[in-house]
Order: structure tokens, then C-alpha cells, then sequence
């Protein structure tokens, strides 16, 4: 899944994850996708799959239909 090189980059990806799936509103939600940028910001230097992006872009389409 992450890399080990990077347990702040993993760490931060679960966060982000677990965030998402907690959101039960849109505004919630919105909250979840500014740390999705600033998780993109922060890492870019380092460099990060694109696979995480990709599955991070997948739950929070799942959680969006599931919010009020």
C-alpha cells in the first residue's frame, strides 16, 4: 500500500481516509477535501504514489452519496 520510507506519508494518508469516512455532511466533507490539497501540497516535494490520490478520489465519491 504506502510505502515505509515515509511512515508521516502513511500516517497522513490514514488520517485522511478515516476523515473522509467520518464525514456524515457536505460541509464535512468539503473539510476533508481541503486536507486532500493540503496532503497533495505537503507531500509533493517528496514525491507520493498516484495511486493514493487515485483511491482517495474513489471513498470520497462513495462518501459524497452518502452525505446530506
Amino acid at each position: 500500500m504506502v510505502h515505509n520510507n515515509h511512515p508521516k506519508l502513511e500516517e497522513s494518508y490514514r488520517k485522511i481516509i478515516l476523515t473522509i469516512k467520518s464525514c456524515k455532511t457536505k460541509e464535512q466533507l468539503e473539510g476533508a477535501s481541503r486536507m486532500i490539497e493540503n496532503f497533495k501540497s505537503m507531500y509533493k516535494q517528496v514525491g507520493y504514489p498516484k495511486v493514493l490520490l487515485y483511491n482517495i478520489g474513489i471513498i470520497i465519491k462513495k462518501q459524497n452519496k452518502l452525505c446530506i
